[in-house]
């Protein structure tokens, strides 16, 4: 049996805080854009949370016409590479060949259409850029997608919710060299199902910024009660809550063997608490 190779991990004091994204993906097999390797893609538009984690790629497209300062923003902010959506919905046509134009000039390493953008469209955009396509699928339909992959389509995102893993099977059966990402779940179970069913890479959707932040301060919280109630008795906590907030010791004269300690502004006060 071969042995699991030990990778060395070196980060910093304050940077080993960033978000790290699910073990699992390490075992897909991956593709290689523009000569980086891509396993992991982080779906967001957030710039703090691109530059806190360690997905291989950014995969930026979001619900409005795209807009080249929003795009320059992330490709700007972004050490690892970016996938920019061009459109596909709203936005179509010329428009998306010229933002996917200025895409490449910024820096993007590959973009990204949605499924509803048409072959012709997509044919227009190929003429024009130098970097990848990325077409979005959200179920199988063989013919379509081989008139995208005509078209100049060279890598597919699989995003069909929960049938993602049946789809990229489908797919995998007849389109067996094709480039393919896909949406891995919510769970570690659905990203390996989604890996073994043929994915190279996995997109994976990070928790919002207002979740990640409440739970840092209900973290904090926990911690602080621990600290206030861990070493003190019921009585000498209800008494320096009421009489002496804030006012902490240790070594309780009313109740010897008892040592009580207070946050006060995030320090822990070591004095003698004048009410016992």
């Amino acid at each position: 049996m071969a042995r699991k190779k030990e990778i060395p991990r070196i980060t910093g004091t304050l940077r080993a805080k960033a978000m790290h994204l699910p073990e699992c993906i390490h075992d897909a097999k991956g593709m290689v854009v523009l000569g980086r390797r891509i396993k992991s893609v982080i779906y967001s538009t957030d710039i703090a949370v691109i530059r806190n984690c360690d997905a291989d790629a950014v995969l930026a497209v979001y619900p409005y016409t795209p807009q080249q300062v929003i795009s320059q923003a992330i490709i700007s902010a972004s050490s690892i590479p970016v996938f920019v959506g061009v459109g596909g919905g709203l936005t179509n046509g010329f428009r998306s060949a010229l933002i996917s134009q200025d895409a490449e000039a910024q820096g993007a390493y590959a973009v990204v259409v949605n499924e509803p953008m048409s072959v012709s469209n997509i044919h227009l955009i190929h003429r024009v850029i130098d970097i990848p396509i990325i077409g979005t699928v959200v179920d199988y339909d063989r013919d379509e997608i081989q008139s995208r992959l005509d078209a100049g389509v060279k890598i597919l995102n699989v995003s069909a919710a929960k049938e993602t893993a049946e789809v990229v099977s489908k797919i995998r059966r007849h389109f067996k060299n094709v480039a393919i990402m896909a949406t891995g779940g919510p769970t570690e179970e659905t990203i390996a199902q989604t890996i073994k069913a043929g994915a190279n890479s996995i997109v994976y959707t990070p928790p919002s910024i207002a979740k990640i932040l409440m739970w840092w301060i209900h973290r904090s919280r926990r911690k602080t009660r621990r600290e206030i109630s861990g070493t003190c008795c019921g009585w000498c906590k209800r008494q320096v809550f009421r009489k002496h907030p804030g006012v902490c010791g240790s070594g309780c004269a009313a109740h010897p063997g008892n040592t009580i300690f207070f946050a006060d502004n995030e320090k822990i006060v070591d004095r003698r608490c004048a009410g016992c």
